[in-house]
């Protein structure tokens, strides 16, 4: 077997095998060929294999145990803690495909629990969205947020059909303070549908708010299945 074929193997091998892991076919806990049935099926050394899997393994999409084989693994995100981070980005980070799908977009008078949320007047109007993140074939990540229509009218002309809120928001008001509450809970039936999991599966819930020069900007409550994702904070020394 010369040197180029065997280079075009392996790039034939990585694509094909990526691409299943990428597109869903294969999930998480999928077990991977064994290296002897995956050199048969493409006519290779086991080396190439080996040399495929290895690369995969280094990439984060297998892992490969001892004796048992190589497994898709279950990609974990993480964000700061003290940033506003970008979903999409997230997911890209696991190499993953994003996409995200609206749910709901309404403008209604402010309930007293909306109020209470992002520190609103009694005759305040709000607009409330829902919405999925998916990594691939699977959600990511559940969000639900509520704008403040006297600080960003222009919310209630947006479709949110192609472009996020959150992304949105970024383009259109400069925030200055940002709050964020981070909690676990319990998924309730309507969250445990959105996300496709099980009822009362762990879920880690990151709340922000926001605000600008001209008052509250959004309240938003993201969740996301408690396996898929972790939060980071770095620190520095004060100084003494």
């Amino acid at each position: 077997m010369n040197q180029s074929r065997d280079l075009t193997l392996h790039q034939r091998i990585l694509g094909e095998i990526e691409g299943r892991i990428v597109s869903g076919e294969w999930p998480p806990g999928h077990r991977i060929p064994f290296e002897v049935d995956l050199a048969t099926q493409y006519d290779c050394s086991r080396m190439t294999v080996n040399k495929v899997l290895t690369q995969l393994a280094k990439a984060g999409l297998i892992e490969r145990r001892k004796k048992s084989g190589s497994f898709v693994t279950q990609p974990q995100a993480q964000s700061a803690v003290l940033e506003i981070h970008d979903i999409k980005a997230e997911v890209q980070s696991l190499n993953l495909p994003y996409s995200y799908a609206l749910s709901k977009k309404a403008s209604r008078k402010a309930k007293a629990e909306d109020r209470s949320r992002l520190e609103l007047p009694v005759a305040s109007s709000v607009v409330e969205v829902v919405c999925v993140h998916n990594a691939g074939a699977r959600p990511f990540c559940l969000e639900e947020r509520l704008i403040s229509l006297e600080t960003v009218p222009e919310a209630a002309d947006a479709d949110f059909l192609t472009v996020a809120p959150g992304p949105w928001l970024l383009g259109q008001v400069p925030w200055s303070t940002a709050e964020h509450r981070i909690h676990a809970v319990s998924a309730t039936a309507e969250v445990a549908a959105a996300l496709d999991i099980a009822r009362n599966t762990a879920c880690l819930v990151v709340e922000r708010r926001t605000w600008s020069g001209a008052g509250p900007v959004t309240h938003v409550r993201f969740t996301y299945p408690g396996d898929r994702h972790a939060l980071v904070a770095r620190f520095t020394p004060a100084s003494q």
